[in-house]
């Protein structure tokens, strides 16, 4: 019996190999010509509505996540005024302030709009055009694989560099019960879920992010730039949209 069982598994033709599974890891290349957008906003800030509008509508650009980086930071300052944001955090207002106290932007206010690193004021006044600016840096590259990220930069000529990385949560909203939004759903895009920084001599990171936190978004985007140490004017961009196993766990 075991002599035919040879015989005939020997007859069959030989099954094709199986493929290999794909790689868990995303990678992100930054582009040459790149506008890193960011919005302080608050939901409890009346005039914060139009602005959270204009930011969502930028996701339906083709340069989005490709020359286009949108993030919204949420400050706290407006939470004792009748109406606490979910999304807002002490460390985004903190952010802001480091922008004035740098004379990047020209007060704490919101909404309020900083392009590549420069207060962008112009959105209260005319056609709401960006500025025709571009980030000057060199090649940033990132790898991501369950929150493990590597990312190496090409720029920044000897200069000891930070790292910034944003989660990005999309399709959010709130019912406003509350403060000077009450009655209102509001929807957002490109919320920052999650912030963190490293500091790096040579332009090269390791880091062990958690995951994105489960706040009811429709997908996450992961979002970095560098920066000179100590100076908050971005020098390059680069990131996307998570495969959905990992956009919020």
């Amino acid at each position: 019996m075991k002599f035919w069982l040879t015989l005939i598994l020997g007859l069959l033709p030989a099954l094709p190999a199986l493929p290999a599974l794909p790689a868990t890891a995303q990678s992100f290349h930054s582009s040459p010509g790149a506008t890193l957008v960011e919005l302080y906003t608050s939901e409890g800030c009346s005039s914060c509505p139009p602005a959270d509008r204009w930011l969502r509508g930028l996701g339906q650009r083709p340069e989005l996540f490709k020359t286009l980086y949108p993030v919204a930071f949420h400050v706290d300052y407006w939470n004792s005024l009748g109406w606490e944001d979910r999304f807002s955090l002490p460390d985004y207002s903190a952010r802001q302030r480091s922008y004035a106290r740098q004379r990047l932007i020209s007060q704490v206010y919101t909404p309020g709009f900083v392009v590549n690193g420069r207060e962008w004021s112009a959105w209260f006044r005319g056609p709401r055009q960006l500025p025709a600016t571009a980030l000057p840096g060199g090649e940033l590259t990132l790898e991501y694989d369950a929150g493990e990220v590597s990312a190496n930069y090409s720029g920044g000529d000897g200069q000891a560099l930070t790292l910034s990385l944003a989660y990005l949560g999309m399709g959010l909203s709130s019912d406003v019960g509350r403060g000077e939004n009450r009655g209102r759903r509001l929807e957002h895009d490109f919320v920052v879920l999650g912030f963190w920084q490293q500091d790096s001599e040579r332009g090269r990171w390791q880091l062990n992010l958690p995951p994105p936190e489960a706040q009811g978004q429709s997908s996450t985007a992961l979002v970095a730039w560098v920066t000179a140490k100590g100076d908050m004017t971005p020098q390059q961009v680069a990131g996307g949209y998570l495969r959905a196993a990992d956009h919020g766990r």
